[in-house]
């Protein structure tokens, strides 16, 4: 309790400046804007939330059937709880940086002790790329995603030890894939050559870490599936052009070992980037030296560990350097990462892993040579853990006027579906219109994935758009009767033929069969927590 505790303490200076009142501005600049998108969603009862109503400049678009929504799920509790949008934003942060801290120490205290433990989730909390992800990219997702990667390997090894660990192996699995998707690809293949490189196994312990592997995918289905399988609905290809071409983001040894430059720019070919993409000089030095050390001592054991861990984050930086691009080049999932300094994340993981091994070192030592070697970590390393600079502004401010239009603009064309050519140059009109005919708008109601209008057709056969993205699958209603879906405009709005006369029309967000076999999944995934809990007396699971 006392480690614990101490540990809490020791991380305060990572996210003290995340309690000063304010907001501070960061790459991801949008992270209130989702937020407040969930709450929409959490008290129109859309569970699990997919389509956002204000983004896409009010036309909406399907955030979070592609964007990881655990975070946001979490975050929506504070919300739901009374406090304001951007308050819970720097919660979310926070909250990733603590979390993430006791992860690592219980997965490091596994591995070396206690003292192993300690000083693995200090490294990996302060790790420069830490900063970066907080305080500059404002990347929500992949911040969670340090939580969940210590995790995953930690009941891998439970489960490689024969000791009871399916189920949270599952919850870890699950949690990573909820949080920042993405990383699965980055980190599944370090995970699986851990296992096999430990050379513990057996065929049943193999068998429960791949029973383990599929109840988290199904737990994590009602999201991954759709991502996946659906990709094809949305203009996927504009975070992969441009900016987001992985060519442009590899980064060189120098910067990746001995850069101490800080900054809050952006990313940029060549070795001028604005913001720093160093694994941190002590987070390699350290555990370099503690291998010579284990070596000297003839610690062959904890040597061989310890190896392990720091080949596996050197392979993590070669991803980043230039010379993978063969690899980048031939496995085409890679280039969703994006930027391949993102293998940052598995770098620091298995570095600051390594760092742990100090603690056998220095096991017979004062409890004070400990602490003293990680003051001078922090002591070098706190100063990157502050935003560029505060703005003094609240919810209010931030969801109204040009900031309003700032937050349902960017990032427009992400998640864009098919059906718009391009986004819309404009603010989405607030009820719908007639493109063919004349037709009067009485009244109406709209949620975040439901409309319905009372209208008056003057005219004949008229047509009514809708100002929303066609997107399977929109379900027509006029007088409670089917009605044909089609899209019209370069927009490719929901567009219906309605008669004349004075009619109901609605309109709803159904799932389609993708998403329904998806949340069954994650359904069944759930229901089978207590079963196996109940009837866990003798078996490993």
């Amino acid at each position: 309790m006392k480690v614990k505790l101490l540990l809490l303490l020791a991380l305060i200076p990572t996210f003290w400046a995340l309690t000063r009142p304010g907001y501070f501005p960061m790459h991801d600049d949008i992270q209130g804007m989702r937020v407040l998108q969930m709450h929409k969603c959490v008290l129109d009862f859309q569970l699990p939330c997919r389509w956002v109503p204000d983004m896409g400049y009010g036309y909406g678009y399907p955030q979070f059937n592609y964007y990881a929504p655990l975070p946001y799920y979490f975050m929506e509790g504070f919300v739901i709880a009374g406090n304001p949008i951007l308050d819970t934003v720097k919660v979310g942060f926070a909250a990733s940086l603590i979390l993430s801290a006791y992860s690592m120490y219980l997965l490091a205290s596994y591995v070396w002790g206690k003292k192993g433990g300690f000083i693995s989730a200090i490294f990996y909390s302060y790790a420069p790329y830490r900063a970066v992800d907080i305080y500059v990219r404002g990347a929500m997702g992949e911040a969670w995603a340090f939580v969940f990667l210590p995790l995953v390997l930690l009941f891998s090894l439970r489960i490689l030890d024969g000791k009871k660990a399916v189920l949270p192996f599952a919850l870890s699995v699950a949690g990573l894939l909820l949080s920042h998707n993405i990383s699965i690809v980055m980190f599944a293949p370090f995970c699986v050559l851990f296992v096999f490189t430990l050379r513990r196994f057996n065929i049943d312990s193999l068998k429960r870490l791949s029973v383990g592997a599929f109840w988290g995918l199904s737990l994590s289905a009602f999201f991954v599936f759709p991502a996946f399988l659906e990709k094809n609905l949305v203009h996927v290809d504009t975070i992969l052009a441009g900016y987001f071409n992985f060519l442009a983001h590899f980064v060189g040894i120098r910067q990746l070992l001995f850069s101490t430059h800080w900054g809050y720019g952006s990313s940029s070919l060549g070795p001028l980037d604005g913001m720093s993409l160093s694994v941190g000089l002590w987070h390699w030095a350290v555990p370099a030296l503690s291998l010579l050390v284990l070596l000297l001592l003839k610690k062959y054991s904890e040597l061989r560990l310890a190896l392990i861990f720091v080949i596996f984050g050197g392979l993590a930086l070669l991803l980043i350097h230039p010379r993978s691009q063969i690899i980048w080049n031939n496995l085409d999932i890679l280039s969703f990462v994006q930027f391949p300094w993102r293998f940052l994340m598995v770098a620091v993981l298995f570095f600051s892993l390594a760092a742990g091994s100090v603690g056998v070192l220095l096991a017979r030592y004062s409890k004070l040579i400990i602490l003293s070697l990680l003051f001078l970590l922090i002591l070098f390393n706190a100063s990157y853990f502050f935003p560029k600079a505060y703005v003094d502004i609240d919810d209010r401010a931030r969801f109204s006027g040009n900031n309003w239009m700032l937050q349902q603009t960017i990032s427009i064309f992400d998640y864009l579906p098919k059906s718009a050519k391009f986004p819309p140059s404009s603010e989405a009109p607030d009820k719908p219109f007639a493109t063919e005919g004349e037709v009067t708008i009485v009244d109406g109601l709209k949620g975040t994935n439901w409309q319905r209008w009372n209208v008056i057709v003057h005219s004949g056969e008229s047509e009514i758009a809708f100002p929303l993205y066609n997107f399977p699958t929109w379900e027509a209603k006029i007088d409670g009767k089917k009605a044909e879906v089609f899209e019209s405009g370069d927009l490719g709005l929901v567009t219906l033929e309605v008669s004349n006369g004075v009619h109901e029309v609605s309109l709803v967000l159904r799932d389609t069969l993708v998403r329904t076999s998806a949340n069954v999944a994650t359904i069944l995934a759930l229901l089978a927590i207590p079963v196996v809990l109940y009837n866990n007396k003798k078996k490993l699971w």
